[in-house]
C-alpha cells in the first residue's frame, strides 16, 4: 500500500482527529473504514465505490470497507443518519463526501470526538464550520475551480468574445459547485464570453433540464451552457434537443461519467473534466489507515483533475 510518509507529523499538537482512540482500537482488530458518499443514483459515486472495494479486496487483511451512499444529492439528513449510524457501529474510521458542505460538519465532529479518524473527500467541508467547531478535518479531493477553468478555456477556443454563455450550478452551500462555477467564470472573463444566467440544476439531470428550457427561452443568443457536473449536462442536452437546438448550443460538463463519455462521441457534450472518482476514495482510505497505523495527522492532499475531450473519450 502506497504510505503517506510525508503525511507523519505532529499528531498529539492536532485535535478532532479522534487520532490516539481510533488507533488504540484499530490494534485490537481489523480496521473499519466507513466511506460515505453521496448520490450512488449518480455514476461518479458508483464509479468511486467501485475503485474503494477493488483497493479493500486487494488490501483484505489490513481494513474492512462499509460503503454507503444517499438516495441523491439533496438527502443531506440522510447522510447525516449514515454517520450517526457509523459512529453508533464504532468503526475505526470515516472517508466522507459531503453532501453539504457546512450541514455535516456537526456529525463529523460527533465522529471525531466517539475516536473516529475523518478524513473528507471529494467535497471539501466549510472551513468557517470547522473553525467554529474546533475541528481539523484533512481534505483529500481535487482543485475543482482549477478543473473548471480546464473546461472553460476549451470551450473558450469554440466562441468569440462577446458570446452569451450560461452557467448551471450545483447545489447552493456545496463547496465543490461554488468552485466550479468561480472557475467557469475566471475561463468566461479571461475570454470575453458574457455570463448571462447562472442557476441551480441541483446537481440532477431533471432539474437541469427544465432550467435550461428556461434559459434557451430567455436567451435565443445563447452559445453555450457550462454545467458543474455531468449529471446536469445529460439534463442540458435533453433541453437542447427537446427546444430544437442540438448542435447549435454548446454543453460543457464534469465529472466524466461513461453517459458523456458517449454524448462527447456524438458531439452533444464538448468536454467534461475527469477528477479520477475511483481514485479519490482510495487515496482518502490510504490516508485514513495512515493516520491509524502511524497515529500521525495527514495534510491536505490535491488529487489531480483533467480535462477529457471527444479524442480523449473513452
Amino acid at each position: 500500500m502506497r504510505r503517506w510518509l510525508a503525511w507523519a507529523v505532529a499528531a498529539a499538537s492536532v485535535a478532532g482527529l479522534g487520532i490516539e482512540a481510533g488507533a488504540a482500537e484499530a490494534a485490537a482488530g481489523k480496521v473499519r473504514v466507513a466511506l460515505v458518499m453521496k448520490s450512488l443514483a449518480n455514476d461518479f459515486f458508483r464509479t468511486m465505490e467501485d475503485g474503494a472495494r477493488a483497493h479493500q479486496k486487494t488490501h483484505a487483511t489490513e481494513y474492512d470497507l462499509i460503503a454507503n451512499g444517499i438516495k441523491d444529492e439533496q438527502d443531506v439528513a440522510g447522510q447525516i443518519g449514515i454517520v450517526e449510524q457509523m459512529i453508533a457501529n464504532r468503526v475505526n474510521a470515516l472517508v466522507i463526501a459531503p453532501a453539504n458542505s457546512e450541514a455535516l460538519v456537526p456529525v463529523c465532529k460527533r465522529a471525531a470526538d466517539a475516536g473516529i479518524v475523518v478524513i473528507n473527500i471529494d467535497n471539501k467541508l466549510d472551513d468557517k464550520a470547522l473553525a467554529d467547531k474546533g475541528l481539523k478535518v484533512p481534505f483529500v479531493g481535487p482543485n475543482n475551480r482549477a478543473g473548471a477553468k480546464l473546461a472553460g478555456a476549451y470551450l473558450a477556443t469554440r466562441l468569440k468574445a462577446g458570446d452569451q454563455v450560461a452557467i448551471v450550478e450545483g447545489v447552493p452551500g456545496a463547496f465543490n459547485g461554488i468552485q466550479r462555477k468561480a472557475g467557469f467564470e475566471d475561463a468566461m472573463t479571461a475570454a470575453g464570453l458574457k455570463v448571462v444566467s447562472a442557476q441551480t440544476g441541483r446537481w440532477e439531470s431533471a432539474p437541469a433540464q427544465t432550467v435550461v428550457a428556461g434559459m434557451v427561452t430567455q436567451f435565443p443568443d445563447l452559445k453555450a451552457v457550462l454545467c458543474a457536473n455531468d449529471n446536469m449536462a445529460l439534463g442540458a442536452v435533453a433541453a437542447l434537443r427537446s427546444a430544437g437546438k442540438a448542435g447549435q448550443i454548446l454543453v460543457v460538463g464534469y465529472d466524466n461519467i461513461p453517459a458523456v463519455q458517449a454524448l462527447m462521441k456524438e458531439g452533444k457534450v464538448l468536454c467534461t473534466v475527469d477528477q479520477h472518482a475511483d481514485r479519490i476514495a482510495v487515496f482518502g482510505i490510504e490516508a485514513a489507515l495512515e493516520v491509524l497505523a502511524h497515529k500521525a495527522a495527514p495534510a491536505d492532499r490535491e488529487t489531480a483533475v483533467d480535462l477529457v475531450t471527444p479524442a480523449a473519450a473513452k
